[in-house]
């Protein structure tokens, strides 16, 4: 079965982006570009790795992630970022929380960290 990651980004570009770099590595890639739409489809389908935004609209990726603790669904998370300095703090904090990722990133390095995340 192939294993499932969310990418949430608001920037449509990252977005294909990633899914297209993932889903050429036989991932199954959805995508959400808000917090809110995030949760909607983490309700629908489990996923075992969230790429997500820091800065989205609506929701921010941190608040997102302490949603999902609160209810007890821990989803190894890829926090990403052109700001990680801004918030590095806040993310010792949650257990999900895997690696932060500055942007712009390495897409071969992203790839390499996806594969060891989700290693068997």
């Amino acid at each position: 079965m192939k294993r499932k990651i969310l990418i949430v980004d608001d920037e449509i570009g990252i977005r294909l982006l990633l899914e297209d770099l993932l889903g050429s590595e036989g991932f199954q890639v959805h995508t959400a570009q808000n917090g809110k739409e995030a949760l909607e489809m983490i309700t629908k389908h489990k996923m075992d790795l969230m790429m997500i935004d820091y800065k989205l609209p609506m929701m921010d990726g941190i608040e997102v992630v302490k949603q999902l603790e609160k209810e007890g669904n821990h989803i190894p998370t890829i926090i990403m970022s052109g700001l990680t300095e801004n918030f590095k703090d806040h993310t010792y904090e949650l257990t999900s929380v895997v690696k932060v990722l500055s942007k712009p990133f390495d897409v071969l390095a992203v790839r390499d960290y996806v594969k060891e995340i989700l290693a068997d």
